[in-house]
């Protein structure tokens, strides 16, 4: 019973979730992508180039945590106490994970040999783990941080910023040490660029999916007569709000009560199988919400407006004038 209740905890599930993501992303990065000498983006990708660059003498782990670290201490006053808590739990973790087993799967060949399957299935396993524990406000530093600066200081989002930091780290892979002419150069770095390229898109996809599978917002319109009972469950059982409209059968000129729920996808399935105790033969529209705001679901946020030049407001009062 302690170790239900211990589990049960909200906080220390979602620091389970974030340990295994974070297991999973130092697996999927050091035994798939990095004995390839493939570099990806993100924190992982930057330290990657220090590591190749320097013949393997500064390992991958050192250079994530020193410079999350050195990031955290210069802009601790712009990214707040509690993203700074969080960041620097997830880069001691995650920099622990892939020191602990960097050596090993960098001193030996490749477990699997095939460079593509190798790469896909790291990228897909760093995937789940991203999403695993960016589901449950974990960070593991890195671009997070730059990104987070930015969109403090700028309006430019987030995943713009994380997406071209990315591209832009991965690019600089060319210029890493190289034996050989220009010309194999270009043939072996752009390679790897495009692995690294296609490596973001697919992580990427993956760990976007999982953190918006379970914000996915559903929508339920329920037409029943019995709509008192069915609403009074639906409040009680799952916690949701249920809103209803009076309105007419246009056919049979009956007065009809229609039930609208908002829920998230892991609360449809037990809105559905309410409704179906209550009456089976209800009329249940159940489609997506593309977005919903207020008490229960994502906060209202405001964008800043950007402030409009004197020409800019001298130009548009002329036009209305005409």
């Amino acid at each position: 019973m302690q170790a239900f209740r211990f589990y049960s905890n909200p906080d220390i599930r979602d620091y389970i979730i974030i340990i295994a993501g974070m297991a999973l992303y130092a697996i999927g990065f050091t035994v798939f992508i990095l004995p390839h000498e493939i570099v990806v983006g993100g924190m992982a990708g930057f330290s990657s180039l220090v590591f190749f660059g320097t013949g393997g003498l500064v390992p991958v782990a050192f250079t994530m945590y020193a410079v999350n670290i050195l990031m955290l201490v210069c802009w601790f006053r712009v990214l707040g106490r509690k993203f700074v808590v969080r960041t620097v739990f997830g880069a001691t973790v995650l920099s622990a994970m892939i020191g602990a087993i960097e050596g090993y799967f960098t001193s030996r060949p490749p477990i699997v040999t095939d460079t593509t399957m190798s790469v896909l299935m790291g990228a897909v396993v760093c995937g789940i783990g991203i999403g695993l524990y960016y589901a449950h406000k974990g960070s593991a530093g890195g671009t997070d941080i730059v990104a987070a600066i930015f969109e403090k200081k700028s309006n430019i989002s987030i995943g713009r910023t994380m997406m071209i930091i990315d591209i832009s780290i991965v690019t600089c892979s060319f210029f890493l040490p190289f034996d050989g002419d220009m010309d194999a150069r270009v043939q072996t770095r752009v390679q790897t660029i495009i692995y690294g390229w296609a490596s973001i898109v697919i992580y990427s996809f993956i760990a976007n999916y999982i953190v918006n599978a379970d914000r996915q917002t559903i929508q339920f319109l329920i037409l029943s007569p019995k709509w008192r009972e069915i609403a009074d469950r639906v409040t009680h059982e799952s916690g949701r709000g249920v809103t209803f409209f009076d309105g007419k059968g246009f056919w049979t000129g009956e007065d009809r009560t229609m039930l609208i729920v908002w829920c998230r996808q892991y609360d449809a399935d037990r809105i559905y199988e309410i409704v179906r105790r209550i009456d089976e033969s209800a009329y249940i529209i159940q489609s997506e919400a593309r977005s919903v705001y207020g008490n229960g679901f994502d906060p209202l946020k405001a964008k800043p407006r950007k402030n409009i030049a004197p020409k800019q407001v001298a130009d548009a009062e002329k036009t209305a004038d005409i």
